[in-house]
């Protein structure tokens, strides 16, 4: 019996409930992650002003009595780069298609290009219910939000809504719209549960975003986080608990390495530092954090490698 059989049907008094997946796919930079933390109502994505921070598949869940939202943060669509890019973009339409609905998420900062008219195209290929968000409204005035939504229309599938990730303007209806193409069904995951990222996934993308913060130019693309040990200890005098987190970051040539170590340390430690607090209200424990830099070279085309880290 299919997840979506109607004689599963999960109910609340009696109430029949929807639930599915919705690909929420743009152009990198559009807002996605923010606005699908925003809509959780958790931090499961890492957000970054740097393009194509979003590497694997992530799956927020909002769930509440009448449906169940699973939306998949895709990465950001751009010309391929190399084999990692690749398969990152191959995995954009492969997910699309699998999912019940989408959701395209535009910047409305910027003048929509070939980019986003191709990426518009394919969302439209999987033949699935879609809506579009024209994102960041808030730095917009009233005059170029009208503008913005006409640009859209041109081209863009499905009906238009104007939202602020940052803010949450607009979100609420967004999310109705979401919810209306799910099909009937019980739900997928645990109701208190926000995402199905492996622990060592969250520890390591939180870790990453600092270090994306950081960084600039490539270096930001050759850098992964590799999670090696997690350990949770409850000290005898009853202080707390303590998570004792062991992590590598690599990087692609021993010039980056430099980079990151930074001058007597100081770069890693400060990535070290920065993530910390985040990691704390994750795990929900003081946490001391272990951060070491190894050159891993020619990582992002290594296709096996890629398949253990889940990327594409």
């Amino acid at each position: 019996m299919s997840l979506h059989d109607p004689g599963t049907l999960q109910s609340f008094d009696g109430m029949q409930t929807r639930s599915g997946m919705i690909a929420i796919a743009g152009r990198p930079n559009a807002g996605k992650s923010t606005l699908i933390n925003g809509i959780v109502g958790e931090k499961v994505a890492i957000v970054s002003n740097k393009p194509q921070t979003t590497r694997r598949e992530v799956r927020g869940v909002l769930t509440r009595r009448d449906a169940q939202l699973v939306l998949v943060d895709l990465p950001g669509s751009q010309r391929p780069r190399d084999a990692m890019t690749e398969r990152m973009q191959k995995g954009v339409v492969r997910a699309v298609a699998d999912c019940d609905g989408a959701l395209f998420v535009l910047n409305g900062e910027q003048k929509s290009g070939g980019g986003d008219r191709y990426l518009a195209d394919l969302i439209k290929q999987a033949g699935v219910p879609v809506v579009t968000a024209v994102n960041k409204i808030d730095l917009l005035s009233k005059e170029r939000t009208a503008q913005a939504l006409l640009d859209a229309a041109e081209f863009a599938p499905g009906e238009i809504y104007p939202v602020s990730a940052r803010t949450g303007e607009g979100v609420p209806e967004l999310i109705e719209a979401l919810i209306e193409m799910l099909p009937p069904g019980p739900f997928l995951f645990p109701a208190d549960e926000a995402t199905d990222q492996p622990l060592e996934i969250r520890v390591a993308e939180l870790i990453r975003e600092q270090a994306l913060s950081r960084t600039r130019d490539e270096l930001p693309h050759a850098i992964e986080v590799r999670v090696d040990e997690i350990e949770r200890v409850e000290p005898a005098d009853d202080s707390g608990t303590i998570t004792y987190v062991h992590a590598n970051l690599w990087v692609e040539t021993e010039s980056q390495k430099g980079i990151v170590i930074g001058k007597g340390g100081r770069m890693i430690k400060a990535i070290g530092a920065a993530a910390r607090p985040g990691l704390e209200e994750l795990l929900d424990s003081h946490v001391h954090l272990e951060l070491r830099a190894s050159v891993r070279k020619g990582w992002r085309r290594d296709d096996g490698l890629l398949d253990r880290l889940g990327i594409g």
